[in-house]
């Protein structure tokens, strides 16, 4: 469980990280912040290419960052877009079930207004993992 004042800052980087989003095709910027286990904090914002298949979402690129710089753990992560929340597309949801199939889920508007909130687990029922391959 994390704090209320956890939760408000995890948005607001996820904000952040939206204003600098790279989306000229879709005009749809995203945002994403990730808590790891030991308290730091990775943003990313979604990176769109023309050859659209390549484009890369924020929640990637906030996990991408922290597994580069070591944190394999991790508690929340907050996603901020819009008029109004989205949860991860699906290639998110399974990248992040790899690491942490409990992560807390915030789900926020453009603006930082929290619209709710959901486990991995849920957003991703069934899902595989490492242990699927024993």
């Amino acid at each position: 469980m994390i704090t209320r004042e956890v939760e408000a800052e995890l948005v607001r980087k996820a904000v952040e990280a939206r204003d600098r989003a790279y989306a000229p095709y879709s005009g749809f910027a995203v945002g994403a912040a990730l808590l790891s286990q030991d308290g730091r904090i990775f943003s990313g914002c979604n990176v769109e290419n023309a050859s659209y298949g390549l484009t890369v979402c924020a929640e990637r690129v906030a996990l991408f960052k922290a597994v580069s710089e070591g944190a394999r753990e991790f508690v929340a992560l907050a996603v901020a877009c819009g008029q109004g929340p989205c949860a991860p597309c699906g290639a998110c949801r399974q990248v992040l079930y790899e690491f942490a199939p409990e992560l807390l889920v915030i789900m926020a508007d453009g603006k930082g207004k929290t619209w709710c909130t959901a486990r991995l687990s849920e957003l991703l029922p069934h899902g595989f993992g490492p242990r699927d391959l024993a």
